[in-house]
């Protein structure tokens, strides 16, 4: 089953900055209310001390107006390679803030923006995380794997890892 570790305070925003920056891209799920969610790849671009979100959008992206009718999304964050996973549920608030824009700016940004950290569509969304959850592996993949074989061949229950709220 595994070990249940609810995190809170400064070692939740931690694990939370680790995982997210780590795992760099997630699912970013708007219209939550909706079905089909809409969802699309995004890039985080940094997780504040306070453990908030950061991104950068297109002005004219229909997640930007999807987010300006209904603020709530879900970040769903995977990396296979390391066992480790991340639920966020959270507020997403876009500003056009070019102090704030020139901050997250990357290089890699611009395949997306012809001029670059000045065009007029470039905007960041920042989500503020309400309920989060992760999963992870206590001793790394492969020795997570040896011991689901060994479960698996012995019959014993084999050893599911540490999960947990973060509670930002």
């Amino acid at each position: 089953m595994g070990d249940y570790k609810n995190l809170t305070d400064e070692k939740a925003i931690e694990k939370l900055k680790t995982l997210a920056e780590d795992i760099k891209i997630c699912m970013f799920c708007t219209e939550l209310t909706e079905l089909p969610i809409a969802t699309r790849p995004m890039g985080v671009q940094e997780v504040d001390d306070k453990g908030n979100i950061w991104f950068i959008s297109s002005k004219n992206s229909n997640k930007n107006f999807e987010i300006k009718e209904d603020d709530r999304v879900q970040l769903i964050f995977s990396k296979i390679s390391s066992a480790e996973y991340l639920s966020v549920y959270g507020n997403a608030t876009i500003y056009t803030d070019q102090s704030k824009i020139d901050a997250l700016w990357t290089p890699i940004a611009k395949a997306w923006f012809e001029e670059g950290k000045d065009d007029p569509d470039v905007s960041v969304i920042k989500v503020v995380p309400s309920d989060v959850y992760y999963w992870d592996t206590k001793d790394g993949k492969i020795i997570t794997l040896l011991k689901i074989a060994a479960a698996a061949l012995t019959g014993s229950k084999g050893d599911g890892g540490v999960q947990g709220n973060i509670n930002v």
